[in-house]
């Protein structure tokens, strides 16, 4: 019987495939600024961003959803983010190799996020990653977002493949749970945007994986029956 690598490989965004810490730490410390608050260092932002925007406004600014200028805040540094998306955003070491792997083997690779698609796609399209994405799924995309599984669903319904026979990888919990939910193979990145204290063993995903050069090899190992 012939062996055959997965279907379809796909990715988390923010902390997974592109390192977008950079650019949302310049816009916190622009709106810190602009509120005369003191920046926040790089490190100390950086756990948050896989939480979201709302998560960072939190975190910089010590306070919380509930407190009466958060709405204003949080648009503030969404209006910032758009004239920042891809400054110094790039794909994490590694990524671009394994994007250039799967384009030789045939294999289609997708984006499943829960960044909506107003920041999603001008960063795509500044980044121009090659080979492309098959597919971008985000929020606005579907009913319910990551860790339910239906993103994923919808993204191996664009690639034309099945969620058994394919990958997603991701640096946060919900990634990992929605991969499982969705039947298919996961393999839990720790170079990505790890909350503090968090134990990524917990996540039970399939693999772990320290560099994205390591996630060649183990793609490599997939073989499915075809």
């Amino acid at each position: 019987m012939n062996k055959a690598l997965p279907e379809a490989v796909l990715f988390d965004l923010d902390g997974t495939l592109l390192d977008t810490a950079p650019d949302f730490h310049h816009v916190i410390n622009q709106l810190l600024a602009e509120q005369q608050q003191p920046p926040v260092s790089y490190d100390f932002l950086r756990g948050y961003v896989s939480n979201g925007a709302r998560a960072m406004v939190c975190a910089a600014f010590q306070t919380d959803e509930h407190t009466t200028d958060f709405d204003a805040l949080h648009q503030r540094m969404l209006e910032l983010y758009l004239q920042h998306l891809d400054v110094d955003t790039k794909p994490f070491p590694g990524i671009q190799n394994l994007l250039n792997w799967l384009g030789e083997n045939s294999i289609p690779w997708g984006i499943v996020t829960n960044k909506p698609e107003c920041y999603t796609t001008p960063l795509m399209q500044g980044l121009n990653l090659q080979p492309a994405a098959g597919t971008v799924i985000c929020p606005d995309h579907v009913r319910e977002k990551k860790p339910h599984p239906e993103a994923l669903f919808l993204a191996c319904d664009e690639l034309g493949t099945t969620p058994e026979r394919s990958v997603y990888i991701g640096d946060h919990r919900r990634d990992i749970e929605a991969g499982l939910n969705a039947g298919m193979q996961t393999i839990a990145v720790s170079y990505g945007y790890i909350d503090s204290g968090e134990n990524i063993a917990s996540w039970n995903s399939h693999y772990r994986v320290d560099h994205a050069d390591e996630i060649r090899p183990i793609l490599e190992t997939l073989y499915y029956n075809r």
